[in-house]
């Protein structure tokens, strides 16, 4: 159980913060960066719910739970040390990446096939659910920059391309089903 009594403790004033396994770490390392990005998509998708009521409110409320689940593995380095951990540290699973997969096809089930690429929009449901999937990019590249410089478990990187991608399927969803979503025109403005 975490107990927060004390918001602010002044110990990242000098521009480090502690990891999980309580090593510090500077504020810009990219392990921090990954899952701070990760933090901001969760944001993100709160913004996205505010738009959204019964199913797709409830999976994005799993989804953002799964976004915590994913910062605590990000943040908790030394992935060969997790069997010899007293507390063995919380990681992704496939089983999550097999929800969202299903998710995806329930939902793209009810979609005609894409004729042309479709621009962030429509709906504001819409748009934030293609904010959300842009964030959930930017957050898989810097977890797969992660990946070349130090060890990370292959199950995040795997959740957050599936989540992109269920992003932008519910954004289709929240276009009327697609029919409502905005086609790109090529070179409509030269």
């Amino acid at each position: 159980m975490v107990v927060l009594n004390k918001i602010y403790t002044k110990t990242g004033d000098a521009g480090e913060t502690a990891l999980g396994n309580g090593a510090r770490v500077a504020k810009h390392s990219m392990r921090v960066t990954a899952y701070g990005t990760v933090d901001e998509l969760n944001s993100i998708v709160g913004i996205a719910r505010l738009h959204v009521e019964g199913e797709m409110d409830a999976q994005l409320s799993s989804i953002q739970n799964d976004l915590f689940d994913l910062g605590a593995d990000l943040c908790r380095p030394d992935m060969e040390k997790d069997a010899d951990s007293e507390y063995p540290p919380l990681r992704m699973v496939a089983t999550q990446v097999d929800r969202l997969e299903a998710e995806i096809d329930a939902m793209n089930d009810a979609l005609e096939p894409l004729r042309s690429f479709i621009l962030p929009g429509g709906s504001p449901a819409a748009a934030h659910l293609h904010h959300c999937r842009t964030a959930a990019r930017r957050a898989e590249r810097l977890s797969v920059e992660l990946a070349t410089m130090e060890s990370i478990n292959p199950a995040a990187v795997k959740f957050l391309n599936r989540l992109s991608d269920w992003f932008f399927v519910a954004a289709r969803i929240a276009n009327n089903d697609g029919k409502d979503d905005v086609l790109w025109k090529p070179g409509a403005n030269r």
